[in-house]
C-alpha cells in the first residue's frame, strides 16, 4: 500500500449548541485544530432539493491516525473546511491494520 499524501490543510470543526437568549439553541462550529490530509472526490449526485439543484461531491479524507477520544480523530457529525469550502464527516474507520491513518467519508455540499 502506498502512503497517503497529506497535502491539504484542514480545519477541523465540531458543533456547539449556545442559548439564543430566547429559551432556544442555536448551532455553530468550534475549531478543534487543523489537519494535513489526502482528499480524493470519489462521486457526485445533483439532486433536486425544493425547486433547485443541488450539488454534493462524496470524498475520502485521509488524515493520520488518533486514538479514540483524542480530539484529533474526526468522528461523524463533525466537518472539515478549507476556506469556504466545508465537508460534512459522515464515518470514519481505520484505514490500514497499524492504525496510521483515518479515511473519512465526506460530503461537500450538504446541508448543515
Amino acid at each position: 500500500m502506498t502512503a497517503p499524501r497529506l497535502s491539504r490543510k484542514l480545519l477541523l470543526e465540531s458543533p456547539a449548541r449556545t442559548g439564543d437568549g430566547g429559551g432556544g439553541w442555536s448551532v455553530g462550529w468550534t475549531e478543534l485544530g487543523a489537519l494535513w490530509a489526502e482528499v480524493k472526490a470519489i462521486s457526485a449526485t445533483e439532486p433536486v432539493i425544493g425547486d433547485r439543484p443541488s450539488s454534493r461531491v462524496t470524498h475520502h479524507i485521509v488524515v493520520r491516525g488518533a486514538p479514540v477520544g483524542s480530539p484529533r480523530r474526526p468522528q461523524a457529525n463533525q466537518r472539515f473546511r478549507n476556506g469556504d469550502r466545508v465537508f460534512a464527516i459522515k464515518g470514519v474507520a481505520e484505514m490500514d491494520g497499524a492504525d496510521a491513518f483515518l479515511v473519512c467519508w465526506a460530503e461537500e455540499g450538504a446541508p448543515e
